[in-house]
C-alpha cells in the first residue's frame, strides 16, 4: 500500500509540473519576455494566482505526504487551465476519488448524439444532464413526453413528471415508480449538492408537488437506472417498455435514456402515432 501511494504522489507531482511548464505566462495574464530558467509558469506564480500557499503547493508538486482541500485543488486546476478530464485526474491522484461535479445546464448535444437519437427510430430516447434537463430527444420520445410542446425551462424530466399530472397519469402504477425516480435523482443531487440550479429545482418541486416533497423527505437513494415502465398512449392503450440509461459523456454527465418496446405491438402502435 505504501509503495502504491508513493507512486501516486510521484505521478501527481509529474502531472502538475507538466501542466505548469506547458502554460505560457501570457495565457494567465502575466507579462511575457525575460529569461526563465524553466519553461512555463514558476511555482510561486501558480501559488499566487491560485491563492494558495507557496509552501503547500511546492510540497504537493514534490509528492509530499500532505492533504489539501477540494477548494485548493480546484483553484490550482483553474490556474493551470485543466479541462474536466484533467481536473478529475488531479483529484484522483490527490484524493483517490473523483472531484465534486461542475454541473452545466448544457442546451446542445454533439452531432453524433443527434444522429444516434434519430437512428434509434421507433425506440423513444432522450439525453439528460446531471440536473435531468432534457437536452436532446428523438421523435418517438417526443410522442411519449411532449418535449416540443414545452418551453425550454420546463424540459426537465423531474419537473415534468411531478408538476404535470397529465404526464404522470399516463404512467401505469405511477405510485410505484415515483419513489424510485426521486431516489434515483437524489443520487445525482449528492454529486453536486451545492449547485444553485440543482437546489432551485428541488425547492420549486417541494412547493409544486406534495408527492415530491413527501418522497424527498424520505432520504431514499436508488442507483438502478433500468427497469420496466408502461405508458397509456392515446389510441393504443397500455404500452410496456424496458428502459435503461447509458453514460454518453461522463465528464459532462450526459446520459442516454432508451425505451425499448417490450412487444412488437408496442413498436407498431408507436410507429402509427408518429406517421
Amino acid at each position: 500500500m505504501h509503495q502504491r501511494l508513493s507512486r501516486t504522489r510521484t505521478e501527481l507531482g509529474n502531472f502538475l509540473r507538466s501542466r505548469r511548464e506547458a502554460l505560457c505566462p501570457s495565457a494567465v495574464g502575466l507579462p511575457g519576455g525575460g529569461r526563465r530558467r524553466t519553461p512555463g509558469l514558476r511555482r510561486e506564480e501558480v501559488a499566487a494566482l491560485a491563492g494558495v500557499g507557496l509552501t503547500w503547493y511546492t510540497w504537493l508538486e514534490q509528492g509530499r505526504e500532505i492533504t489539501v482541500s477540494s477548494a485548493f485543488l480546484d483553484n490550482v486546476a483553474r490556474v493551470l487551465k485543466l479541462d474536466e478530464t484533467e481536473r478529475r485526474h488531479l483529484f484522483q491522484l490527490a484524493h483517490h476519488r473523483p472531484p465534486p461535479a461542475l454541473p452545466k445546464r448544457t442546451c446542445k448535444i454533439p452531432s453524433f448524439v443527434r444522429r444516434l437519437l434519430d437512428g434509434l427510430g421507433d425506440r423513444p430516447a432522450h439525453v439528460l444532464n446531471l440536473r435531468w434537463d432534457v437536452i436532446g430527444w428523438n421523435a418517438a420520445s417526443d410522442a411519449l413526453f411532449d418535449f416540443e410542446a414545452r418551453s425550454p425551462e420546463e424540459r426537465n424530466m423531474l419537473w415534468m413528471l411531478f408538476s404535470d399530472a397529465r404526464l404522470s397519469q399516463r404512467i401505469i402504477d405511477w405510485d410505484h415508480h415515483a419513489p424510485k425516480i426521486v431516489a434515483s435523482f437524489r443520487r445525482d443531487f449528492a454529486v453536486s449538492p451545492d449547485d444553485e440550479d440543482m437546489m432551485m429545482l428541488v425547492d420549486e418541486l417541494v412547493v409544486a408537488s406534495p408527492l415530491f416533497a413527501e418522497l424527498w423527505r424520505r432520504q431514499d437513494v436508488h442507483g438502478c437506472c433500468r427497469g420496466q415502465r408502461s405508458f397509456i398512449v392515446e389510441g393504443a392503450g397500455p404500452m410496456p417498455y424496458e428502459h435503461a440509461t447509458f453514460m454518453l459523456e461522463e465528464d459532462r454527465h450526459r446520459r442516454l435514456v432508451i425505451y425499448q418496446p417490450v412487444s412488437e405491438n408496442g413498436t407498431t402502435a408507436l410507429s402509427a402515432e408518429l406517421s
